[in-house]
């Protein structure tokens, strides 16, 4: 249950401001279709966290407890300093033809927005950690729709009553207490 309620906590957190909150922003008010950009926020998390969850549960069985537990807790603190760093949606992301529909272009969109993105690479890292994959996945697609959904329905407006900064602060001190009692604790977490 750890696995599930660490992985929304942390993921909806360190989505707040992320590029694909913008993202949300940015097709919720192109195409005013809040049912078909869910439903593709959905598919597209699902689809890219199932793949990452997938990667980390592997990683368990290819390295060392003792390697396990130095890697992950130093990719945890990796991703603390990370999400302090703010990010910008890049317009190309955008900008999918219309060909697809909504609810395909918001899949691409977020598909294409998540690789290599801080909520996958941390999907991974707590696939790992946890060893419970499914829970993870369940998880941090939970924390998505936590961040995202509201994004489509209130728009800009809900963003700028936010502090940002307050809530990266806090997503961050997760990732690296995570980090630190992976590092300190992790002889009893991994053996």
């Amino acid at each position: 249950m750890n696995a599930l309620l660490i992985s929304t906590g942390v993921v909806a957190l360190a989505e707040m401001g992320d590029k694909t909150q913008l993202l949300a922003f940015l097709l919720a008010a192109r195409f005013k279709k809040p049912l078909p950009i869910i439903l593709g926020i959905i598919c597209a998390t699902l689809l890219n966290h199932a793949l990452a969850g997938a990667l980390g549960a592997w990683v368990t069985t290819q390295v060392s407890p003792e390697i396990l537990r130095w890697v992950l807790g130093i990719s945890f603190i990796a991703m603390a300093i990370w999400i302090m760093i703010p990010d910008k949606l890049d317009d190309e992301q955008a900008d999918y033809s219309q060909k697809f529909g909504v609810f395909g272009v918001t899949c691409i969109a977020f598909f294409l927005a998540e690789m290599g993105d801080k909520t996958q690479i941390a999907t991974v890292a707590m696939a790992a950690r946890f060893d419970q994959p499914i829970l993870v996945i369940i998880g941090t697609t939970l924390g998505m729709l936590i961040a995202n959904v509201p994004a489509v329905f209130l728009g800009e407006k809900f963003a700028q009553k936010i502090p940002m900064k307050v809530v990266h602060t806090i997503a961050a001190a997760i990732f690296f207490l995570l980090g630190i009692f992976t590092l300190f604790k992790g002889d009893q977490l991994f053996s």
